[in-house]
């Protein structure tokens, strides 16, 4: 039989052997966990399914909640409220970053993209953004969308906040379309397609598609062309309102604009200094120089 004998030791004799410190051995958390922040938390990830931690602590910051970035996001992967995103090919084109304009109103992205209703119908929506504060600036949903409907939305536009100085799209029939060439030469407007097979060149509406597509079309079940109308408005004016931005500090779009003061509202095109962007080739500058014949436009 093996006697074994047990020998008391010190906490300061055992500590010194282990080289730690007494007051780091002795130390309890002064703060509990707080479970209402641990609901507040699952409540928002459940209403903003498709927002990061960052975000997240962004609107619970304008709750009042006095956390960090850093104390979410371990709450963040504790509930388990890590979204698994899908893992787009890689694709070796070299992205090149687009020329940043230095004010409001003076650069806007235009786009087109398609979804479905519940019927299986499909739909289109005309997505239009300024560069500079990334506001929605528009989204027409209709289940055709010409050249001619792309005129009313600029001209609607046009009378809210006036026109930039340059719009940038890609080479879709419908704004290569006479109706859309001559409104831009009649306004004196660039509009600067980007080459063929380079949506990079378009990057501010691309980036702003992948959110409208990740947060409002995958999220929703359209039951007509009228329903979705109604959520996609609901959207966009959360977009430009509540969601934060990460390029502007968190802020929101609007926030972000109000700080700027857009002249030339109602007036044609925006007052705003000179555009940043390489000189555009004279053959896009005034893609209207060359067509003598008026057409006459029909927006009913």
């Amino acid at each position: 039989m093996v006697m074994r004998s047990e020998v008391a030791v010190s906490e300061r004799r055992a500590c010194g052997l282990i080289e730690l410190h007494r007051a780091t051995y002795r130390y309890r958390s002064r703060r509990p966990e707080d479970v209402r922040l641990r609901t507040r938390l699952r409540e928002l990830a459940e209403m903003r399914r498709r927002f990061g931690y960052r975000r997240l602590q962004v609107l619970l910051v304008r709750e009042g909640w006095q956390v960090n970035h850093k104390r979410i996001y371990r709450l963040y992967v504790e509930e388990k409220l890590s979204l698994r995103r899908k893992r787009g090919r890689k694709r070796s084109a070299v992205r090149q970053p687009l020329p940043e304009p230095v004010a409001p109103n003076q650069v806007w992205s235009v786009d087109f993209m398609t979804d479905a209703l519940s019927s299986g119908r499909r739909f289109r929506t005309l997505n239009i953004v300024d560069d500079y504060t990334r506001e929605c600036l528009a989204i027409e949903v209709d289940t055709s969308l010409g050249g001619v409907r792309v005129v009313r939305v600029l001209e609607e536009l046009r009378g809210k906040r006036g026109l930039p100085r340059q719009i940038r799209s890609d080479n879709g029939p419908e704004f290569l379309s006479r109706a859309v060439d001559q409104w831009a030469y009649e306004q004196g407007l660039q509009w600067h397609t980007i080459q063929p097979g380079r949506p990079m060149e378009n990057g501010y509406v691309e980036s702003f598609n992948g959110r409208f597509r990740d947060e409002c079309l995958n999220e929703n079940w359209f039951a007509d062309l009228a329903d979705a109308r109604e959520k996609i408005a609901d959207w966009k004016q959360d977009y430009n309102r509540a969601r934060p931005h990460s390029a502007l500090g968190y802020r929101t779009p609007e926030e972000f604009r109000s700080s700027f003061n857009i002249t030339g509202v109602g007036q044609g095109t925006s007052n705003a200094g000179p555009l940043p962007h390489a000189p555009i080739p004279a053959t896009q500058q005034l893609r209207g120089e060359q067509n003598t014949e008026k057409v006459s436009l029909s927006l009913d």
